[in-house]
């Protein structure tokens, strides 16, 4: 994905910055993690999963 393009998306929960990680683009804002399938982010709702920051 181009860094434009990526700088672009938001949070569709909350309107947050996302953060990327390995096969997901995850919201620190609302713990919400979106999935990325062959370079796709799907950024609906229903498909997002809580997330647990690690680091």
């Amino acid at each position: 994905m181009e860094e434009w393009v990526r700088q672009a998306l938001r949070c569709p929960a909350c309107q947050g910055e996302l953060i990327d990680r390995p096969g997901q683009l995850v919201c620190p804002a609302c713990r919400l993690a979106y999935p990325v399938r062959d370079g796709i982010p799907a950024l609906l709702a229903g498909r997002a999963v809580e997330w647990e920051a690690t680091e």
